[in-house]
């Protein structure tokens, strides 16, 4: 057993998952796809660019991979990826700041 928090070989137990919870799995498999769609009105590159900074917000290793690499081949350059994640550090600092105003709210509260 690995000591690691995040091991990649925990991925094959999605196959697992996919056969306990078959309806829930699908419909997060087929939400998870609209991503790299190429129809959609933003360009793929930019799809990849924001589900980069949104996996930089949530913190999933394996997304951080996917969508990086994902982005790179679709034109993304080193800055840019550098820019998403750091849009995403701002927006992340943004909300805790706005937190700490929710949370004098309800310390003023009685």
């Amino acid at each position: 057993m690995s000591d690691h928090y995040h091991d990649p070989a925990d991925l094959r137990l999605l196959k697992e998952m996919s056969k306990l919870a078959p309806t829930e799995f699908n419909a997060w498999l087929n939400l998870d796809k609209i991503v790299g769609r190429e129809d959609g009105a933003i360009p793929r590159k930019y799809r990849e660019l924001i589900a980069l900074a949104v996996a930089c917000t949530t913190q999933c290793p394996y997304c951080i991979e996917v969508h990086s690499k994902a982005a790179k081949k679709t034109g993304a350059s080193r800055e840019e990826i550098t820019e998403s994640s750091l849009l995403a550090a701002a927006l992340r600092a943004g909300g805790a700041a706005t937190h700490g105003a929710m949370a004098l709210k309800f310390y003023d509260q009685d």
